[in-house]
């Protein structure tokens, strides 16, 4: 690991720092390299830690900081609360629940998916048998005319009827697709402007 992808990492871990506290950390960081230079930088690295692990024992460390300090203004006493949160918070935690609420997703688009080949088949069957009846009809106009007629008349109705759920079906499919790259593009938008804020 570089130094860039080390603190590209520890930034990463360190974002929801308040600022101050997240200007005066990162100054840290850079002087504790500079002060290594470029040819003790895996030995700086070692000495750190992993940035995972840099990143919690500084917010820890503020914590206590500023537990023990008297907060000037009850937005500091907020800031030390928000700190110890974050420490608390900070625990790998948040990977198993996002591999969860993928899985979640994956399960659900998936499910959604076999109803809708469910229903084209079902189209497709119901399409099917009204032309089978309909050849059965015509089959039959030579041995009684009622009997023809009725299975003619019931193959048309199944046949349309099938194409019909067929196109419905592919309207439903196409409404489906619009309305999730809608909420995905949205979902995406949100978490550009939070990182954007943050």
């Amino acid at each position: 690991m570089t130094k860039t992808e080390y603190m590209k990492i520890l930034t990463h871990n360190l974002r929801r720092l308040p600022k101050e506290d997240y200007d005066r950390a990162i100054e840290y960081f850079e002087e504790y390299f500079a002060e290594a230079g470029p040819e003790n930088e895996q030995q700086a690295i070692a000495d750190l830690g992993s940035p995972d692990e840099a990143a919690k024992a500084l917010i820890v460390d503020l914590a206590a900081q500023n537990i023990k300090e008297k907060p000037k203004t009850m937005k500091g006493g907020l800031s030390a609360l928000w700190i110890a949160v974050l420490a608390v918070c900070s625990a790998p935690v948040t990977l198993p629940i996002a591999i969860c609420l993928l899985a979640v997703i994956a399960v659900v688009l998936f499910c959604v998916g076999i109803a809708l080949f469910c229903v084209v088949i079902s189209a497709v069957a119901v399409a099917a048998s009204g032309i089978l009846t309909l050849f059965g009809g015509i089959v039959l106009l030579f041995r009684s005319l009622g009997d023809g007629l009725c299975n003619i008349g019931l193959g048309l109705f199944s046949t349309g009827l099938g194409i019909l759920f067929v196109y419905g079906a592919i309207l439903l499919f196409k409404w489906l697709i619009r309305k999730a790259s809608v909420s995905l593009g949205k979902i995406t938008k949100g978490g550009r402007r939070n990182e954007k804020n943050n």
